[in-house]
């Protein structure tokens, strides 16, 4: 009985191997194969419509998306690339911003057009790369208007409406600006021989700078520069003048004092042309003297930095010497929070007006909603880029 059994084994046995292990090579290998073929297959459909129910689902999102703000979905896609084309837009500028900060090198004599300067140091030094330029090309009588900012003001932002009038005007921006400038300018006077002069003006020893009231309740002042190369690097600044004629006599007197080789600046007069000068019965010449004294003796505007509002929009127009007034204004940056970059409208021969900006405002697609309402887009979660 048990010989019977184990005979049954091992025909069981070998008649297993005859089917798998005796077989040969290519039958073994032809179910594997077809196996893997059709599950590969399998897989690839399976993807296909994954990605075609994935496609379906956006494309009902952008559907469903459209019809929720009455566009069609073609408009809300050119809408969405428009705005890409914004970012890429303002992303240029900040990146063009910052090669002409790093193209300008330790010489600021190399800087081209720049960009808005950011605080009250960075404005000194624009002003004295331009007023510099201007010197070396013959410019000694020159006009210097900043904007007036304290130590930790920035740029952009609401602009300080000095309660205490030109006295804080004076004690906590113009001095300290004026100041500032020049210890940095550089303005050697041909008076000797070129070797001389050229040796001295290599120095870069800084200036003694002082300064001196005119009178204290117009807060005006004098602020002299004193070269240590020599006096003929000195410079003198008249601070805050304004239509008073006791202003056109100081002038006049420092020009002559100064000699027509070496610099004389005024710092944020308070008039804008020879027509400042309205008729005073105390003074019936004063419109005559001013354009003898001050706009046939050049004093050319060579630095300006001016800030305003227009369309509630913050606006900047910068005059660089020998350049064109460059035009920007502020819009939020989506990148960081409560921060504004400049954004650059255009350039104009001439000081810009209001209403010139204004123009420029209504051209671009980034103003083209209010401040207010690019406020409340955002306080609403909707991108206003």
């Amino acid at each position: 009985m048990m010989q019977l059994l184990s005979a049954g084994v091992i025909a069981t046995i070998l008649m297993a191997g005859q089917s798998s292990a005796f077989s040969p090579p290519s039958q073994r290998s032809v179910r594997p194969l077809t196996n893997a073929a059709s599950s590969s297959s399998a897989l690839s459909i399976s993807a296909d419509d994954e990605v075609q129910q994935l496609l379906a689902k956006a494309r009902a999102l952008r559907e469903e998306a459209a019809a929720m703000s009455g566009q069609t979905v073609e408009e809300m896609e050119q809408e969405v690339q428009q705005k890409k084309d914004l970012a890429q837009e303002r992303q240029e500028i900040m990146e063009k911003a910052r090669k002409e900060r790093e193209a300008s090198g330790p010489s600021r004599n190399n800087m081209q057009i720049t960009p808005v300067p950011d605080n009250a140091e960075s404005q000194i030094q624009q002003a004295a790369s331009a007023v510099e330029r201007a010197f070396k090309d013959g410019i000694v009588r020159q006009t210097v208007r900043f904007a007036l900012l304290g130590e930790e003001e920035a740029m952009s932002g609401e602009m300080n409406e000095w309660p205490g009038g030109a006295k804080q005007m004076y004690r906590e921006a113009g001095r300290p600006l004026t100041e500032s400038l020049l210890r940095e300018v550089r303005a050697f006077a041909k008076e000797s021989s070129d070797e001389e002069n050229e040796d001295k003006e290599t120095s870069r020893m800084p200036h003694q700078v002082t300064a001196e009231d005119i009178w204290d309740f117009d807060g005006s002042a004098l602020v002299t520069a004193k070269a240590a190369a020599g006096s003929h690097g000195d410079v003198k600044a008249v601070v805050f003048p304004n239509t008073d004629t006791k202003y056109l006599k100081d002038i006049e007197e420092l020009d002559g004092e100064v000699g027509k080789n070496r610099l004389l600046l005024l710092i944020n007069p308070f008039w804008r042309d020879v027509e400042s000068w309205g008729f005073n019965i105390l003074a019936p010449n004063g419109k005559k003297r001013a354009q003898e004294v001050i706009f046939d003796n050049g004093y050319d505007v060579t630095y300006a930095l001016m800030r305003f509002s227009v369309r509630g929009e913050d606006c900047v127009a910068l005059k660089s010497y020998p350049y064109d007034w460059q035009m920007y204004a502020y819009r939020e940056d989506p990148s960081w929070y409560n921060q504004e970059v400049p954004i650059w409208l255009g350039s104009s021969k001439e000081e810009p007006t209001s209403s010139q900006i204004s123009e420029l405002l209504n051209s671009r697609p980034e103003f083209k909603m209010s401040k207010n309402m690019r406020q409340m887009q955002r306080m609403m979660g909707n991108d206003d880029q």
